[in-house]
């Protein structure tokens, strides 16, 4: 099978049907709180956990659904991804587990302890630069020239809707709380997860809020929202969320984003590590400077949580020494 055109936009059916193709695969990953953030914010935090997600991020939903849906015929020619560490190693893990051979397109710059964990999981590693090269491009060269299928990062229907059981499962354990949940804030980069997450959360809980969290000087999402056009950001390195560093919204994720989502908010890197620590400190949860964008929003006022329960989605804990010790050491 060869790159093909996306099929329409998910639905919340979608999502349903994802749930069920990934039950007994995936985790379905703890929603953590705690009293003295609680105290701190004069509103009821939320946290979903998904660095304790296989692979260390939310990404394995998505890539599993999609290679659920490949036909037994094309599956022996193996998949074709482009990422910048965690959707690689979802998709390297998925196709170990469905014995399907995999290659994965990755920044040289990308984070060591990504690569070692996408070669890990059997994957080919195929690494270009981000400034002068198109992943885009070798990854489409490299699935013509071997008949295998492209598994895009985000902007895939069955990838899309693979995320959204992160939403799903976020309504479902806050009632299981008692808890009605008033906004929802997801990390963003091409909007694969925010536009998964908040198809479930607005089906589920109509009134919730959703919102996109990005890096400062790379919130392509924030500015498509309010132009109502794919915006693209100036540069493509630059920042410690890594994760979230896609160049412009995806074709389908940003109509998605549009309809569903409220607004967008940018974190700059300093907020990024001390929430981080917040994490470790108050959750004992790991997590990589992209899953912690949307902690950080509510940590640092951006979304003013008093009197008000909010969720937000730790996306990813793929983080490598340095950068953690970095976040240990900002003021608590």
């Amino acid at each position: 099978m060869t790159p093909e055109t996306n099929p329409p936009a998910p639905t919340f059916a979608d999502v349903r049907a994802a749930a069920e193709r990934l039950s007994g695969h995936a985790v379905r990953t703890p929603l953590l709180e705690s009293p003295a953030l609680n105290a701190r914010l004069g509103g009821r935090l939320l946290v979903k956990a998904e660095p304790l997600q296989r692979t260390g991020s939310f990404k394995f939903r998505g890539a599993l659904n999609r290679l659920l849906l490949i036909p037994d015929e094309a599956r022996t020619r193996g998949v074709v991804a482009f990422s910048s560490g965690n959707h690689g190693q979802a998709v390297a893990a998925a196709a170990r587990l469905l014995g399907m051979p995999a290659v994965v397109v990755m920044p040289s710059d990308a984070p060591p302890l990504k690569v070692e964990g996408t070669r890990f999981h059997g994957a080919e590693v195929v690494l270009y630069d981000r400034v002068r090269e198109s992943r885009e491009a070798i990854g489409m060269a490299i699935a013509r020239e071997r008949g295998a299928t492209l598994v895009p990062p985000f902007d895939d229907s069955a990838v899309i809707a693979g995320q959204g059981t992160l939403g799903a499962e976020l309504v479902e354990q806050a009632r299981e709380r008692g808890a009605r949940l008033d906004s929802v804030l997801a990390n963003c980069s091409g909007g694969g997860l925010v536009s998964g997450v908040a198809l479930a959360v607005k089906e589920l809980e109509p009134e919730a809020r959703v919102y996109a969290v990005e890096p400062e000087g790379f919130d392509d999402a924030g500015r498509s929202l309010a132009s109502g056009e794919r915006a693209r950001n100036a540069a493509l390195s630059g920042s410690l969320c890594d994760a979230l560093l896609a160049p412009t919204p995806g074709e389908l994720t940003l109509p998605l984003m549009r309809r569903l989502l409220t607004g967008a908010f940018a974190v700059s890197d300093a907020e990024v590590l001390s929430a981080m620590r917040a994490a470790f400190e108050h959750l004992k949860l790991v997590v990589e400077p992209g899953g912690a964008a949307a902690l950080a929003a509510v940590l640092t006022g951006k979304l003013d949580v008093r009197g008000k329960t909010v969720a937000v989605v730790c996306s990813g804990g793929n983080v490598d020494v340095a950068t953690f010790a970095r976040a240990l050491a900002m003021p608590g």
